[in-house]
């Protein structure tokens, strides 16, 4: 059996994973995701929501021009809402198939799978998710 990170280097790696998720991305055009659990469905939940890029490189309403808040912004009505029991599932029906697939980016294809799995632990251990 392999011994666990100790604490010093365990902080290091948080401390790291921290300064890497408040790193400035470009956002993907073809919009972005809400993760959530419905675990009454037992099922992951993303819900995909289109935008438009500014030239600040915000995202914007396509419809309205305005700047989406990160947080506190107002009900928006999703363009698909994808569901599946794990992260592997979803995965598959976001990104295989006859489409439409909505990412265009890699580096958030890469984020999307990570936060999936995240959420699927949380599924499965039936702790709280909060998406990063």
């Amino acid at each position: 059996m392999h011994q666990p990170l100790s604490p010093d280097r365990l902080q290091e790696y948080r401390a790291l994973d921290e300064a890497l998720s408040n790193r400035f991305i470009n956002l993907d055009p073809a919009g972005y995701f809400l993760i959530k659990l419905d675990r009454e469905a037992g099922e992951l939940v993303a819900e995909h929501f289109g935008n438009s890029i500014n030239e600040k490189g915000l995202a914007t309403d396509p419809d309205t021009g305005e700047v989406i808040a990160c947080r506190g912004a107002g009900p928006r009505t999703p363009d698909a809402v994808y569901r599946a029991r794990t992260a592997k599932e979803l995965g598959i029906a976001i990104t295989e198939g006859d489409g439409p697939h909505p990412l265009s980016r890699l580096d958030h294809a890469y984020y999307l799978g990570r936060e999936l799995e995240k959420a699927e632990r949380c599924l499965m251990n039936g702790s709280d998710y909060v998406q990063d």
